[in-house]
């Protein structure tokens, strides 16, 4: 991201990964990347407006993380196996595993946060 663009806030965006229950252990479990996966409903006013913060995590830190997101109406097999109880949803995986689970909406800053401290993988890559 540019200067200018880091000064006036304006973040990329990326569309995250879209997963079912035929492409979940591909994309998530099996994913050689660490996976934030948005578990998310077309109804819900949090999931909506947490769309922007996933799409940005996708663009500052594509190549690094991957970011997928899920809808439980299209992948009920995956959220029963996840025990999904409401949504918005986040769930952080590392090796397949999942290492922390958040649910409602947070700030972006709050997910930086949570990839640097889960995952070990600051906002910026080291020049």
């Amino acid at each position: 991201m540019g200067f200018f663009s880091k000064l006036l806030g304006i973040t990329p965006k990326k569309q995250p990964v879209h997963v079912n229950d035929d492409t979940f252990a591909a994309e998530v479990l099996q994913s050689k990347e660490p996976v934030i996966l948005d578990i998310w409903g077309p109804n819900c006013v949090p999931c909506k407006q947490l769309e922007p913060i996933i799409m940005g995590l996708a663009a500052e830190y594509d190549g690094r993380v991957k970011v997928c997101e899920m809808t439980p109406q299209l992948a009920p097999r995956a959220a029963s196996r996840l025990k999904v109880r409401g949504t918005p949803t986040v769930i952080y995986f590392k090796r397949g595993q999942e290492v922390e689970r958040v649910v409602g909406l947070r700030s972006s800053l709050f997910h930086q946060e949570t990839i640097e401290s889960v995952f070990g993988i600051p906002l910026e890559e080291p020049n």
